[in-house]
C-alpha cells in the first residue's frame, strides 16, 4: 500500500461543500465534543495553534506551579526539597504519570536527559543485550552481532546518534525504510530503530508487527515515540517493546526542552548496561564508591543530577490528562484531521497542494503534511495571519492537531485561511 493510496484533497475537491455549511458542521462537531472542556485547561489567544507537534501549548496552573517550585522549593527550603519536596524521587515518579500514556506499568519509566541522550542510551544498551544472549527466538546467541538497522527517513538526530552508537559498539548502520526493515534482518542485526510517526508526512508505521519481526530475529527494537506520545494509544507493554524513547514537550506540553523519557521492559531491565553510568543510577549513589554498581529496576537509566525546575513544571503540565483517556484523544485527532482534509479539499484548487499523509486511519498519526511547491512563504503568511503551523524543507507544509486544545473550528478555519493564502502566492507553473 502506498503513502498516498489515496488523497482526499483531491477527490473531494471535485465536489465543494459550500463553506457555510463547513463551519455549520464545526460548530455542531465542537458542541457535541467530549474534550472541548479540556482547552479551558490552558494558555491560548485567538490564533488557530496547529503547531503542537513541536511545542505544546502551556497549561495554565503550570507558571504559578513553576512559581512555588523557584521561590518556595528552592528559595525558602533549599536543600531540603531534595527530601521534603520530593525532588529526589521525580524521574521515577513522573515516568509512573507518563507511564498510562503509553501504555506500560509503573516503574518502567524514568523521565530526564533529553532524547538524543536515551536515544544514544537505548541503542548502546540494545546493542550490548543483544550480543550478551540475544532474544529468545531464531537468532540464538548474539556474539556476531555487528549492524544497527536505522529507519531511512528518521528524524536527522536519531541517525546521528546511532552512527556514534555504532562507532562506540563496532557496529555498522544500515538505513532501511521501515516497511523493509523484516526482511532487511539476519543474524548480524543487533538493534532496530525506528520512529513510530514520521515527522515529516505523519505516516503512523506498525509498532506491533515491527517489533515482533525484529525481536523473533534475536534483535532489539528502539522505539523513538516523539510523535506518538499523548497522541495515540502506543501500548507499550502490550506489544513487548523492549526499549523506547519519547520527548515530552510537543503532544504532552511539558514546555521548551522539558525532559525526554526512557521505557524499558521488566523483563530486561536488570541487563539495561546504560553506557552513561553516572552517580545518580548508581545502587548507592551518596555511598561514593568508585566501582560503581547500577541500581535495580528503570532507575539505571538516570545519570546525573535531575534537572529538577524543567522536571516540575512537566510534572505539572500532565495533570491536563487527569480523566482524560488516551483513546478518546485517538478518536478526536482521526476525527479532527478528516475534517481539515475535507475542508481543504473543499476550498483549496485542486492541484494546489498534495497530501502526502496516509488517508487510512491505521496509518495516520496526529498531523497532516501537505506538499506545496512554496511552502516556507505560505507557512510565513499563514502564520501572520493566525494560523500557527510549520515546514520541512523543501516543500512540505505541516500541521499537527493536539485534541486536547484544537477543535473543528480551529481547523476549518485555518482550512479557510490556507485556502485564501494561496490564492495569493502564485504556485509553481
Amino acid at each position: 500500500m502506498s503513502e498516498t493510496s489515496e488523497n482526499p484533497v483531491s477527490e473531494a475537491s471535485e465536489n465543494p461543500v459550500p463553506g457555510d455549511a463547513l463551519a455549520g458542521r464545526a460548530e455542531k462537531l465542537d458542541a457535541a465534543d467530549a474534550l472541548a472542556a479540556v482547552r479551558e485547561r490552558f494558555v491560548l489567544d485567538d490564533v488557530v495553534y496547529l503547531d503542537g507537534n513541536s511545542l505544546g501549548a502551556l497549561p495554565a496552573h503550570v507558571p504559578d506551579r513553576v512559581a512555588d517550585v523557584v521561590r518556595r522549593q528552592w528559595g525558602e527550603l533549599r536543600i531540603r526539597s531534595w527530601d521534603e519536596s520530593g525532588w529526589w524521587t521525580a524521574p521515577e515518579r513522573i515516568g509512573d504519570r507518563i507511564a498510562p500514556l503509553v501504555g506500560a506499568a509503573p516503574g518502567r519509566i524514568v523521565v530526564g536527559d533529553s532524547t538524543s541522550v536515551n536515544v544514544f542510551k537505548a541503542l548502546v544498551a540494545a546493542v550490548r543485550m543483544a550480543r550478551e544472549t540475544g532474544e529468545r527466538g531464531q537468532g540464538g546467541e548474539g556474539a556476531g552481532r555487528d549492524e544497527i538497522l536505522v529507519d531511512a527517513t528518521t528524524f536527522p538526530t536519531d541517525g546521528y546518534i546511532a552512527r556514534s552508537a555504532a562507532r562506540m559498539t563496532g557496529c555498522e548502520v544500515r538505513p532501511v525504510a521501515p516497511a523493509e526493515v523484516p526482511g532487511a534482518l539476519s543474524g548480524r542485526t543487533a538493534a532496530v530503530l525506528l520512529n513510530h510517526v514520521d515527522y515529516r508526512t505523519g505516516r503512523l508505521h506498525d509498532l506491533p508487527s515491527l517489533t515482533a519481526a525484529v525481536h523473533a530475529a534475536g534483535a532489539y527494537a528502539v522505539w523513538d515515540l516523539c510523535h506518538s506520545a499523548g497522541a495515540l494509544p502506543i501500548g507499550l507493554d502490550e506489544h513487548g517493546v523492549a526499549l523506547a524513547v519519547g520527548c515530552t514537550y510537543k503532544y504532552l506540553n511539558g514546555g521548551p526542552g522539558s525532559p525526554a523519557f526512557l521505557y524499558v521492559r521488566q523483563d530486561l531491565q536488570e541487563r539495561f548496561d546504560s553506557p552513561l553510568p553516572g552517580w545518580n543510577s548508581h545502587a548507592e549513589p551518596f555511598g561514593m564508591r568508585p566501582e560503581y554498581e547500577p541500581a535495580h529496576g528503570a532507575l539505571r537509566g538516570r545519570v546525573g543530577t535531575p534537572d529538577i525546575l524543567s522536571l516540575l513544571a512537566l510534572e505539572a503540565s500532565l495533570e491536563v490528562w487527569d480523566g482524560v483517556p488516551i483513546e478518546a484523544v485517538r478518536a478526536k485527532s482521526l476525527a479532527l484531521t478528516d475534517f481539515f482534509l475535507e475542508c481543504v479539499a473543499a476550498y483549496v484548487p485542486a492541484g494546489r497542494v498534495e497530501c502526502v499523509t496516509p488517508a487510512e486511519h491505521d496509518l495516520r498519526g496526529s498531523q497532516i503534511a501537505l506538499r506545496c511547491p512554496d511552502a516556507g512563504p505560505v507557512m510565513k503568511r499563514l502564520i501572520e495571519r493566525g494560523v500557527v503551523g510549520d515546514f520541512r524543507r523543501p516543500d512540505v507544509l505541516r500541521f499537527g492537531f493536539t485534541p486536547l486544545y484544537v477543535g473543528f473550528g480551529d481547523a476549518e478555519r485555518a482550512a479557510r485561511v490556507l485556502a485564501e493564502v494561496l490564492a495569493e502566492v502564485p504556485g509553481e507553473e
